[in-house]
């Protein structure tokens, strides 16, 4: 198992931007496939972002507002959000991919799981 510490959320204004980082511990870092995923009250968890390699993956929702990014000297994968809006309010997880498998979209596709950090996106 991966260990995953989310860090970069908080409170902020809608049109606002955050930045959200999480840090992976293991010696394979560069070959995981690293996702965000976001989860509201009542709500199922969603995806939002993933990266494989160089290939990068978003949900409709958030293309050409959301980048993600990774950095394997420090095993750590970003996730720029611009232009947030008041639905983007949600607990952001980090997720990796250890495993073999083309899916990326489901939170079924991923091995661990952060803690979560809170974004809200006031109006």
């Amino acid at each position: 198992q991966v260990q995953l510490v989310e860090s970069g959320g908080g409170l902020v204004q809608a049109g606002g931007s955050l930045r959200l980082s999480c840090a992976a511990s293991g010696r394979t870092f560069a070959s995981y496939g690293m996702g965000w995923f976001r989860q509201s009250p009542g709500l199922e968890r969603e995806f939002v972002a993933a990266i494989r390699w160089s290939a990068t993956y978003y949900t409709d929702s958030v293309k050409g507002r959301f980048t993600i990014s990774r950095d394997n000297a420090k095993n750590t994968v970003y996730l720029q959000m611009n232009s947030l809006k008041p639905e983007d309010t949600a607990v952001y997880y980090c997720a990796a991919k250890m495993s073999g498998g083309l899916g990326y979209s489901r939170p079924a596709d991923f091995d661990s799981w952060g803690q979560g950090t809170q974004v809200t996106v006031s109006s």
